[in-house]
């Protein structure tokens, strides 16, 4: 099920993403090309509905590698956002593009914490 609503999400967004916005000053909301060149990272592998402690030791290393490429990713847009032939339009897109990856890191974070109940849940009970 969360592989499920995970797909639709990132749809949607994908969706909302190929819609063009025109800014007050005419330029439109659409990422520089030099921007458009950042990999924004996929998320680690789902984790089982009731995990063992293997599938969490494994999914922390997934999550903490997804975070450090989502750093990447964030300081690539950065760089774009510095460059002073960004339109105000480039600039949302940009802002758009950091918050829905802030966004993204938060959700693969809480599936983390989920699993890890769902594991501490099914722990016998001494």
């Amino acid at each position: 099920m969360k592989r499920v609503i995970f797909a639709v999400l990132v749809m949607l967004v994908s969706a909302t993403a190929m819609a063009q916005q025109v800014m007050d000053d005419g330029s439109r909301v659409v990422l520089p090309l030099e921007t458009q060149q950042c990999k924004l990272p996929s998320a680690p592998a789902p984790i089982p509905d009731i995990p063992e402690k293997s599938d969490l030791l494994k999914a922390q290393k997934g999550v903490k590698r997804f975070q450090a490429e989502m750093e990447v990713y964030r300081t690539c847009l950065d760089k774009g956002a510095d460059s002073p032939e960004v339109s105000s339009g480039n600039r949302q897109a940009i802002s758009n593009a950091h918050n829905y990856s802030v966004d993204m890191e938060e959700r693969v974070a809480a599936m983390f914490n989920e699993a890890v109940r769902a594991y501490k849940a099914n722990l016998p009970n001494d």
